[in-house]
């Protein structure tokens, strides 16, 4: 290895012992004014030789920024962000000037009354923080990430001009980031319930056992088992970190590693990590909140199961304290809807008349299977799905023994002479097709038709096997029921 990083490696191993001393000198304790005692926040912000006669304070919010507060600068040079009445929560904050530069700070177990004070040419290693520790802590661990990630890049622009070898290279880089490691190590160890323990932790994925004696199944349980072991989802202060922190890897979680699971398992997950989070009111409620929205707004069949149960566990219980009565009470009786059409259970029998008035009952349909289908040609998205899922019922019914009960979902004067004009040049009057406006049920209600088209695929037995079908998705759903049979054959 060149000399130049011979001598750069041994001052980051200098630099280990030196944030080794160092850590003695930061107080694991807040040493914020008797101001603390008070509620809101007064933070004052001084950075000599800038130009700038206006600041920003914001904040992270499950990824996302946002401005919290403006401040000029006053007669002594300082930007000073005070209010009495709003009380700051835990998490990572910045100062931004409207050009976008910005610094970060921390605000977590100490009272907001802290002075910082820096100079313009670099915001972040000449902090100096009066009032918090957490601050103290975080800006001197900063400056010596800073140190070596500089230290690694100059080197790197060497090995380029020089065309050293990149294997000499590569062992410096490494040997530097190692003893970075060494130093979030002991600084998690020594501060560990402060806010940049917090987030060094979170950063780290728990190593997933190799070998022959697990399968790739148990290598992937024993990941989603230990996915978020090192995220402190009882700290408030997790919701108010950048993206990478916590945000990403939650969607990721069920985005990326749970989707496509059974929704038992997915209710299963979703339990254990809520449960996890109940210390935080802000971490429980983002968890609970977020992933009910996310499984009530799903197109995978199926899915709706999750929030079903997530209602069903937290909402009906009494547990969303954040949502109003009417709130809850509109996702309970959806909830309560749903879990009537889930996969598995009996549809509810409709009974309806054709065009000529003659009664068709659903549950008295022949066949092995049948569609069930709520569509209106004066829906858009119908006049293109509806022909195109005809086509397939024709093509596939005599194969599956497949019929058809298909509902006109807005039964007026306007739509039934459409409904006649397009059944007769689709085709379409091989399916039973009965008019909507008189029935044994509300069965808008009971089907929750709130968008059209619907179609559900029932079996002999009248249960729902799938749902949100169009023509692709059918073929594909009769496939596997195909397979699955022959299977349950043998």
């Amino acid at each position: 290895m060149y000399t130049h990083c011979h001598n750069t490696l041994n001052r980051s191993l200098l630099l280990l012992c030196a944030f080794s001393l160092m850590l003695v000198a930061v107080a694991p304790q807040s040493h914020a004014s008797k101001k603390d005692n008070k509620n809101g926040y007064r933070l004052t912000l001084t950075i000599k030789g800038s130009t700038d006669t206006i600041m920003y304070m914001g904040n992270y919010y499950v990824g996302k920024t946002y401005a919290l507060d403006t401040a000029r600068i006053n007669k002594k040079g300082q930007f000073v962000f005070e209010d009495e009445n709003t009380n700051l929560l835990p998490g990572l904050y910045f100062f931004s000037n409207p050009q976008g530069r910005y610094v970060e700070f921390v605000i977590h177990n100490e009272r907001p009354f802290f002075s910082f004070e820096t100079e313009n040419q670099n915001w972040t290693a000449n902090m100096k923080v009066k009032g918090s520790a957490e601050n103290d802590l975080f800006f001197l661990y900063n400056t010596y990430r800073s140190s070596i990630y500089g230290r690694v890049d100059s080197a790197y622009n060497v090995y380029q001009k020089e065309k050293k070898s990149e294997a000499d290279f590569n062992v410096f880089r490494d040997e530097n980031l190692r003893v970075l490691d060494s130093i979030e190590r002991t600084l998690v160890s020594s501060h560990p319930n402060s806010m940049l323990a917090l987030i060094l932790t979170a950063r780290h994925e728990p190593p997933v056992p190799s070998g022959d004696n697990m399968s790739e199944y148990d290598r992937y349980i024993y990941y989603m088992d230990h996915y978020f072991d090192n995220t402190d989802l009882t700290d408030d202060a997790l919701i108010r970190t950048p993206d990478a922190i916590f945000h990403k890897r939650f969607v990721d979680y069920f985005d990326k590693y749970l989707h496509g699971a059974e929704a038992e398992m997915i209710c299963r997950y979703a339990d254990t990590l809520i449960e996890k989070s109940r210390p935080s009111k802000e971490v429980f409620k983002y968890l609970v909140h977020t992933i009910t929205e996310k499984y009530l707004q799903t197109n995978i069949m199926g899915y709706d199961a999750v929030y079903v149960h997530l209602i069903k566990r937290y909402y009906a219980t009494g547990q969303a304290w954040w949502s109003s009565p009417t709130v809850i009470d509109e996702n309970v009786k959806r909830a309560e809807t749903w879990e009537r059409l889930l996969i598995g259970k009996e549809a509810p029998d409709l009974y309806m008349r054709d065009d000529n008035g003659v009664a068709y009952q659903l549950h008295r349909m022949p066949g092995k299977y049948k569609l069930l289908i709520f569509w209106s040609p004066s829906c858009g998205h119908c006049k293109t799905m509806i022909p195109a899922l005809h086509k397939t019922w024709v093509d596939i019914r005599e194969k599956y023994n497949m019929s058809a009960y298909a509902v006109l979902s807005e039964p007026d004067d306007q739509n039934r002479p459409l409904w006649r004009k397009f059944i007769k040049e689709k085709g379409l009057d091989d399916w039973v097709n009965v008019d909507g406006g008189e029935a044994n049920i509300d069965w808008h209600e009971v089907y929750d038709v709130v968008t059209t088209p619907q179609v559900y695929l029932l079996d002999e037995n009248n249960k729902i096997v799938a749902k949100k079908l169009n023509a692709d998705l059918l073929v594909q759903i009769m496939s596997i029921l195909e397979k699955e049979g022959k299977a349950g054959n043998k």
